[in-house]
């Protein structure tokens, strides 16, 4: 209705304007009868105002259209009324949807075709390692275990911008099933036995219960656990021996926790460590810090549905939990 009004405001004082102008032309012109004149004026009022009302209520579908947000991109493609105007809106904005979804489908194409290059080339660089590591294997100490490290450090750079091009079509790189958290642990564990050993920091593992399974992705879960660990060694690191991997019911809903008794998350940076390429004050000690292993991590934790808590206190260490929620169907084997 406002927007009908501001539509028409000016139709309505020009109206006014022209009957005060009629009356004086009359008035001038030597007319003086007043009653005959105001019901002039009221049949003008009268046929204005019909005139408006009808107008209104035959396009009152446009104009709550005009006014009303789309909740969702189909709406644009309802109809409204059957006038000149309201066809000519709907042939606009279907015009409109589908402009947009041509360009969707190109943009989709596109990182598809990206996400496809970087996939291979991830992989292509993991054969020249795996070279470079069993080359390293025929060498003597120390130059062996130096260069397994700069290629462990590498594979893990690699991994990391894989799993960030696919967290853009996160959706579809979904595979969900039930996951035995402990089964998972150990394999996080095996994966980066050598990294463990290479650091001096050695995970000490418990489990509240066995066997307990939660609906997830075995593979994002892996790359985030792998992610959770990698800081809790790296900041722990001449501080720490170990660091605590635990899993455990906690009202009903599955904690996997990893805590380290490392240099802990300074208070002023602890609301923006899930942030892309925030590396904060520790960030700046710790030249490897690329900012975006939390923020993957809480990415894909909060498109599987999970949740991430932290804790931590600058000196004593960090506690990280992924939380599986209570709808995920969390049993024991």
């Amino acid at each position: 209705m406002k927007l009908f009004l501001k539509e028409h405001a000016l139709l309505i004082v020009i109206q006014i304007i022209q009957f005060f102008v009629i009356l004086a032309i009359y008035y001038l012109d030597g007319y003086h009868h007043l009653l005959p004149a105001l019901y002039a004026v009221f049949l003008g009022l009268f046929f204005l105002g019909g005139y408006l009302l009808y107008h209104y209520y035959s396009r009152r579908l446009f104009y709550k259209r005009l006014t009303s947000e789309l909740e969702s991109l189909d709406q644009s493609l309802q109809k409204t009324e059957q006038t000149p105007i309201s066809k000519a809106l709907d042939r606009l904005l279907k015009n409109q949807y589908k402009h947009y979804q041509e360009q969707i489908k190109r943009l989709e194409s596109r990182q598809a075709e990206h996400l496809k290059f970087m996939d291979q080339w991830v992989h292509q660089m993991k054969t020249p390692l795996s070279v470079i590591e069993l080359i390293a294997q025929n060498l003597d100490e120390p130059d062996s275990s130096n260069i397994r490290e700069e290629t462990d450090r590498m594979k893990t750079g690699l991994n990391t911008i894989l799993y960030m091009a696919r967290l853009r079509i996160i959706e579809q790189d979904f595979h969900i099933k039930p996951v035995e958290l402990a089964k998972m642990v150990s394999e996080v564990n095996h994966e980066n036995k050598r990294f463990y050993i290479r650091n001096q920091v050695y995970p000490q593992f418990t489990q509240e219960k066995d066997g307990m399974l939660v609906e997830t992705d075995e593979k994002w879960l892996f790359f985030m656990l792998s992610q959770l660990i990698h800081n809790a060694v790296k900041y722990s690191k001449g501080k720490s021996k170990s660091i605590s991997i635990s899993i455990y019911d906690r009202a009903g809903e599955a904690v996997l926790e990893v805590k380290d008794y490392g240099v802990g998350i300074p208070e002023s940076d602890k609301q923006r460590v899930f942030e892309p390429f925030y590396t904060g004050e520790n960030g700046r000690k710790f030249r490897e810090s690329t900012g975006m292993g939390l923020y993957l991590t809480s990415e894909a934790a909060k498109q599987l549905g999970h949740r991430i808590e932290i804790d931590s206190k600058t000196g004593e260490g960090t506690t990280i939990r992924i939380i599986f929620s209570v709808t995920q169907n969390i049993t024991t084997l």
